[in-house]
C-alpha cells in the first residue's frame, strides 16, 4: 500500500504554444518537469516526452491519478494535442481530469505581485488576447479571456496592472506609460508546474471536467470546423 500511495502522481500538459511543457506532481507539489521548444510537432513528441518523464520516477501511465491540462487558447494544433492526450488517458485511466486557460496558468505565476495581474499572448490578426486576475481576498478571474487590437490593448486594461506574457517592445512602452508594471523575457515562460497548483486545488474542491464534454478553449472559431459549446464543469462524484 504504501508503494501505491508513492507513485501516486497527477500529470500537467500545457502544449498552447511552441513552448510546451509537462510535469508530474504530488497533491500539485512538484516532482520533475520538461519545458522545451516542440516547434509545432506536439503530436510527435508529446507522448514519448510523457513516458521519458514518467521514466525519470520510475513510473509508468497505470501510477497517474490525475490529468491536468491547458486547455487554451494558443496554437489551434498545439492545444487540440495537449486537451486530446489528457482526455485520451483520462478515459483510458478512469482518472479525474482538469482544464485550466492558458492565461490563467501565466498570470498565477505572479500571484503575490499584488493588484490586478493581466496575461497577454499574441493571437495573430494585429490582435491579443488578454484575461486579468487578482489573488486576494483569493485567486479568481476578474476580466475573462477575450481578443483586443493592440493598439486599443493599453486602454483597456485594469488601473495599475502587473502585465505579463508575450509583449513587443513598443506595445510594452505603450502599456508602462499608463502606469502598468510589465514583466518580459524569459520571467513570463509558462510552465507545467504552475498547473499542477491550480489544478490540484480544483481537484480537491471538487472540480473536475467530463473527458467527453471538455473542448480546447479558441477566442475564434478554429478553421478546421466549428467548435461545439463546453459544458459546465461537473462537481466530483
Amino acid at each position: 500500500m504504501t508503494e501505491q500511495l508513492e507513485l501516486s502522481l497527477e500529470l500537467s500538459i500545457d502544449t498552447c504554444s511552441d513552448m510546451a511543457s509537462i510535469a508530474l506532481s504530488r497533491e500539485g507539489v512538484l516532482q520533475v518537469e520538461l519545458t522545451w521548444n516542440i516547434d509545432r510537432d506536439h503530436s510527435r513528441q508529446l507522448l514519448p516526452a510523457i513516458d521519458g518523464l514518467l521514466g525519470r520516477l520510475s513510473a509508468s501511465q497505470t501510477d497517474l491519478t490525475a490529468l491536468f491540462v491547458a486547455k487554451g487558447p494558443g496554437s489551434y494544433a498545439g492545444v487540440r494535442a495537449g486537451v486530446s492526450t489528457a482526455k485520451g488517458l483520462a478515459f483510458a485511466l478512469e482518472q479525474p481530469l482538469v482544464g485550466v486557460g492558458r492565461l490563467e496558468i501565466e498570470a498565477y505565476g505572479w500571484r503575490a505581485a499584488g493588484g490586478p495581474i493581466v496575461a497577454v499572448h499574441r493571437a495573430g490578426r494585429n490582435e491579443a488576447a488578454w484575461a486579468a486576475y487578482e489573488a486576494k481576498p483569493t485567486w479568481r478571474e476578474t476580466s475573462a479571456p477575450r481578443l483586443t487590437p493592440w493598439d486599443e490593448l493599453a486602454g483597456e486594461l485594469p488601473d495599475k496592472a502587473l502585465v505579463t506574457g508575450e509583449l513587443e517592445e513598443d506595445i510594452a512602452a505603450a502599456i508602462s506609460e499608463r502606469g502598468h508594471r510589465i514583466v518580459m523575457g524569459a520571467a513570463t515562460l509558462r510552465r507545467a508546474a504552475l498547473l499542477a497548483e491550480l489544478g490540484w486545488q480544483r481537484l480537491s474542491s471538487g472540480e473536475t471536467d467530463d473527458p467527453k464534454s471538455l473542448v480546447p478553449l479558441y477566442l475564434r472559431e478554429p478553421a478546421i470546423g466549428p467548435q461545439k459549446p463546453q459544458q459546465e464543469r461537473r462537481p466530483k462524484k
